[in-house]
């Protein structure tokens, strides 16, 4: 059962993804066909409950269920889009290996599966993440790619979109535009909301609290067409401690991420002047 909140941010998974695809001369639906799967299918469905089940109930960790995995997928489509219009190429586009709409369907697989591994823990989640993921991602390329002229574009995805999933903890070093997206994209996941179901299940002091607490002083992120660099990022907290989580989590993965020089990034308290980071 969907909560109304996916439901809501499945609309505008649609509708983003259209827009890219309409962005495209080519008329190639691949993307918006996959986006179409990933939403209604039941076994991801299932994945990203328990996820979630484990990282809040077991683990008193924030969301990393459906709709993290969505808003990850979200923030994800808009930087695409925006670094599209302003004329910067994707790594598969750069390389010849791929196309901007190959690029996009890569990074929606890896968006909603980057947190598939939280169904057993956090330690090496990322790794487990790839793992689960791998013959889910073959399921749906197969359907959605079934010629055996695709077999070439299907492992090109295929291994950006576990790229994608792999790299998203700034752990490990990755190569391409779109793995980097998906970097920052998770860190841009860090308002209010995401914090709250933790803060309310356990109100017991413990190591690790500074994360909940200044995610919870996150009121809005934004992402937008930059002024000096393609895309901007802006963060608006209710209260100082929020910095915390710009620093110690969203700008460590920008750091890493192969798209740092893509990004500005601005965060303040609401009503003072916000700082540049980037």
């Amino acid at each position: 059962m969907k909560s109304p909140k996916e439901i809501n941010i499945n609309d505008k998974l649609l509708t983003i993804t259209k827009q890219i695809v309409n962005l495209d001369p080519s008329g190639d639906q691949l993307p918006l066909q996959i986006m179409e799967i990933l939403v209604n299918d039941e076994e991801i469905q299932h994945i990203q409950d328990y996820a979630n089940t484990v990282s809040i109930v077991r683990l008193g960790f924030n969301d990393h269920g459906p709709v993290h995995m969505r808003t990850v997928c979200r923030n994800s489509l808009k930087m695409l889009k925006i670094l599209h219009e302003a004329g910067i190429q994707t790594s598969l586009e750069k390389e010849q290996t791929g196309t901007f709409l190959d690029s996009v369907s890569a990074v929606i697989i890896a968006s909603f599966m980057h947190d598939f591994g939280m169904t057993l823990g956090r330690q090496d989640h990322e790794l487990y993440s790839g793992i689960i993921a791998f013959e889910i991602i073959n399921r749906i390329l197969n359907k959605v790619l079934p010629e055996e002229k695709d077999l070439k574009r299907k492992v090109v995805i295929r291994s950006l979109a576990l790229e994608g999933i792999i790299g998203h903890m700034g752990t490990r070093r990755i190569h391409s535009i779109e793995a980097g997206i998906i970097l920052i994209a998770d860190g841009c996941d860090m308002t209010k909301g995401r914090a709250r179901i933790p803060m309310e299940l356990n109100r017991t002091p413990s190591v690790g609290d500074i994360h909940k607490y200044s995610a919870n002083s996150i009121e809005k992120v934004q992402i937008i067409p930059g002024q000096e660099k393609p895309v901007r990022i802006e963060v608006n907290m209710s209260a100082d401690v929020g910095f915390f989580q710009i620093e110690e989590v969203l700008l460590q993965k920008i750091n890493c991420s192969p798209a740092k020089s893509l990004v500005e990034l601005y965060a303040g308290v609401d009503g003072a002047e916000l700082k540049k980071y980037l």
